[in-house]
C-alpha cells in the first residue's frame, strides 16, 4: 500500500560550491535577511547584518549595496527630513536618528565606510526582497526605504515591474563584480505578507519579486535562489507555522528554513561545526544549583578546554570569559 503523503516537501538541491565556516556574509533586505544573519551570527558565522536597518522593496536595497560599494556620499544630503526635532533619513532606518543633520550624516557616513570594509572580507551576499510596492517622494521622485511617519500625501505608491527591478540589479551586480569580484548572491523573496496592500495586492506584489527572481538567477552564474517564500507557503502551507499576527514566520518555521538553508548552503565540516556548537551554547546556559561544588567546577573545566580547541577556529573570547568568571580557582 502506498504510504499517504499529508504535505509536499521542498527539496532544495546543494549549492555547487558550499560555503565554508571561515567565509564572510553580508545581509541586505527585509527582516527574513534579519532572521538568516542572525542565526549566522549565533552560530559563529562572519557576517554582517542588514547595517542601515530592514529594507523592504529592492530599488532601495540595491541603492543600499551600491552605496556600500562606491562609498559614494555626495548626495546624501539629500534624503535628509526633520520630523518632531529629529532628523532622519528615508533611505535609512529610524535608529539611524540624531537631532541635528550634520551629526546624522557623520553617523550615516560612518556606518557606510564600516559596510564597505565589511564587503572587502565577503563572499556571500544574502539579498532579500520584502515587497514590489515602493514609495516615491513627489517632491524628487526618489523611492524611499523608509517613509518615517510623513503624510503619505508626500508620496506616490506603486508597483514597480519584473524588468525594471531586473534592469536595476543588473546594473548593482556589474558594478559588485567590478570592484568585487566573485561574490556569490543569493536571491531570496520574504515569506512575511504584507496585509496593507490587501492579500490579492500582496500576492501580485510577491509574484512580480519571483518572476524577477527567477530571472536574474537564470542569466547570472553569481546568483542563486533560496525559496523561503515556498518553504512557508507550499511546504509548510499551514497557519500554525505563522506567528500571533499571521504575518511572520513562527520561531518554528524559522527554524525549519534555516535549517533547509543550512543544508543548502554550508559544506560539511561547517553544518558539522553548528552541531558541536548547539552543545556548547547549551553548556554555557546551564545554571546549576551549587556554582561551587566540585562537580560544576569540573563540569566549567571541562567546557573551557572545549572553548580553548574551538578557539583555533572561531572567536570565543566573551565565552570564555564568561566561563572562566565562574572558575572558582581563577
Amino acid at each position: 500500500m502506498r504510504t499517504m503523503q499529508f504535505r509536499t516537501e521542498l527539496n532544495i538541491p546543494p549549492a555547487a560550491a558550499p560555503i565554508s565556516l571561515g567565509q564572510g556574509f553580508l545581509t541586505l533586505g527585509s527582516c527574513f535577511a534579519e532572521v538568516i544573519g542572525q542565526q549566522l551570527l549565533q552560530n559563529k558565522a562572519t557576517v554582517l547584518v542588514n547595517p542601515f536597518g530592514t529594507v523592504f522593496n529592492p530599488l532601495s536595497c540595491h541603492a543600499h549595496l551600491k552605496r556600500i560599494i562606491t562609498q559614494d556620499t555626495k548626495e546624501l544630503e539629500q534624503g535628509l527630513v526633520e520630523r518632531q526635532g529629529q532628523w532622519f533619513h528615508y533611505d535609512f532606518h529610524s535608529s539611524f536618528t540624531a537631532s541635528q543633520p550634520d551629526v546624522l550624516l557623520l553617523y550615516l557616513e560612518e556606518a557606510i565606510k564600516d559596510a564597505h570594509n565589511c564587503l572587502q572580507h565577503t563572499q556571500h551576499l544574502l539579498l532579500t526582497w520584502g515587497t514590489a510596492f515602493v514609495y516615491e517622494r513627489q517632491d524628487t521622485g526618489h523611492p524611499v526605504s523608509n517613509c518615517h511617519k510623513v503624510p503619505q500625501k508626500q508620496f506616490t505608491k506603486r508597483l514597480l515591474t519584473v524588468p525594471e527591478i531586473q534592469e536595476d540589479l543588473e546594473d548593482t551586480l556589474n558594478l559588485l563584480q567590478t570592484h568585487f569580484p566573485g561574490i556569490h548572491v543569493i536571491l531570496t523573496v520574504s515569506p512575511v505578507r504584507h496585509l496593507k496592500d490587501t492579500l490579492p495586492l500582496n500576492s501580485v506584489s510577491k509574484s512580480t519579486l519571483r518572476v524577477a527572481a527567477h530571472f536574474m538567477q537564470e542569466q547570472n552564474k553569481g546568483v542563486s535562489y533560496f525559496p523561503a517564500y515556498e518553504l512557508l507557503l507550499d511546504d509548510l502551507r499551514d497557519y500554525r507555522f505563522y506567528s500571533a499576527d499571521l504575518l511572520h514566520p513562527s520561531e518554528m518555521a524559522e527554524t525549519y528554513i534555516w535549517q533547509k538553508f543550512v543544508a543548502t548552503y554550508l559544506d560539511a565540516e561547517f553544518q558539522q561545526f553548528i552541531q558541536e556548537w548547539q552543545q556548547v551554547k547549551q553548556d554555557l546556559n546551564h545554571r546549576p544549583f551549587a556554582p561551587a561544588s566540585p562537580s560544576h567546577q569540573i563540569f566549567l573545566q571541562k567546557l573551557e578546554a572545549k572553548l580553548h580547541h574551538l578557539s583555533l577556529r572561531i572567536d570565543v573570547t566573551q565565552e570564555l570569559a564568561q566561563v572562566r568568571g565562574q572558575l572558582t580557582s581563577r
